[in-house]
């Protein structure tokens, strides 16, 4: 009996409330594919030549500005660790990164490779992107605050697979994030991220005239002649708008923090069209220019949106379990 026919005679013996359970996992696996497509693009773009230049480990070590001694000297060690190994080192982070890539893209092994999605991360997090300047008080969500790589974590756990056991998932949670960690585990982890990037929105590195537009303008050097064309209109309009731009960045983000407990599609809607202009913002993560280390935070937002959008098949299966529970009460 070929795996095939095995696979639809037992969706065929399974309940109503067991297929809608099993259809409900296939949005996750799409987004798990996503998320794996973008760490292979990271690790191809850590393979460009400007990657094996000592320009990459002075940008590493420039990262350590601003943070607490405690933290920036590992930071700087690590930069000059990887300026004197460079070739070696910076091939072997490119081949992890392609890697997990793989790892996720592949069904026996997207747990392992999420769960070291997750390690790697916080380390890159922290040696790489000196934790995207959120101690050091440079950070916007213009410049990618909280820092590109931490998505990457926070992704991994929003899309861990389900159990065999489905007693170990949620469902009825309404979206695929929830479903991992529960509903009101991921609403909070929501809030939490786009509460953040309100609050990054009125720090001075947002708020101050030239500080949104100056980061934009900088991002064209480089660019595409159209996407430099719109990152250097969208700076002159923004010149000396740095304390208004920001307000309205923050009421825009903390909208889409709290409204993920009201109306939940209209609020992904709203994230998605601010991703789309945040990664315009961002020079698409300068993965045109030669020196792009990544897309940028702006494409992991949208992943993290799309992980809460409201499934149909959620609702299905939370209404099958639903009427599971009363019939057998009634039987009872």
């Amino acid at each position: 009996m070929s795996e095939s026919v095995a696979v639809a005679r037992a969706a065929a013996r399974a309940g109503p409330a067991d297929q809608a359970r099993f259809a409900a996992l296939e949005p996750r696996r799409k987004l798990q594919l996503a998320l794996a497509l973008v760490w292979l693009l990271d690790g191809i773009l850590q393979f460009q030549p400007w990657m094996f230049s000592k320009a990459f480990p002075q940008m590493l070590a420039d990262s350590a500005q601003g943070n607490p001694a405690v933290l920036a000297a590992p930071i700087t060690w690590s930069a000059g660790l990887i300026g004197h190994h460079l070739t070696v080192l910076n091939a072997l982070f490119a081949t992890i990164q392609v890697a997990l890539g793989l790892g996720i893209a592949c069904r026996a092994s997207v747990k392992y490779a999420l769960g070291a999605s997750v390690a790697w991360s916080l380390g890159v997090w922290w040696f790489g992107e000196g934790f995207g300047g959120v101690l050091a008080g440079t950070a916007s969500p213009v410049n990618g605050a909280p820092g590109a790589v931490i998505l990457y974590a926070l992704l991994a756990v929003l899309l861990w697979p389900a159990d065999t056991d489905p007693a170990d998932t949620d469902p009825g949670a309404p979206f695929v994030a929830g479903r991992a960690v529960g509903r009101r585990a991921a609403q909070a982890l929501w809030l939490v991220l786009w509460g953040s990037l309100a609050f990054f929105s009125l720090t001075p590195a947002s708020r101050a005239p030239q500080a949104i537009s100056g980061t934009i303008s900088a991002m064209a050097a480089g660019e595409p002649s159209w996407l430099a064309w719109i990152d250097s209109h969208a700076a002159s309009a923004l010149a000396h708008q740095g304390l208004a731009a920001s307000i309205v960045l923050a009421a825009a983000f903390g909208i889409i923090a709290a409204g993920i407990y009201a109306s939940a599609r209209s609020v992904i809607i709203a994230a998605l069209v601010m991703t789309v202009a945040l990664w315009l913002a961002q020079g698409l993560g300068g993965i045109f220019t030669g020196m792009g280390t990544d897309v940028e935070s702006a494409p992991l937002l949208a992943l993290i949106a799309l992980a809460f959008w409201p499934s149909a098949t959620a609702a299905e299966a939370a209404s099958a379990t639903a009427s599971a529970t009363a019939s057998e009460a009634g039987a009872a």
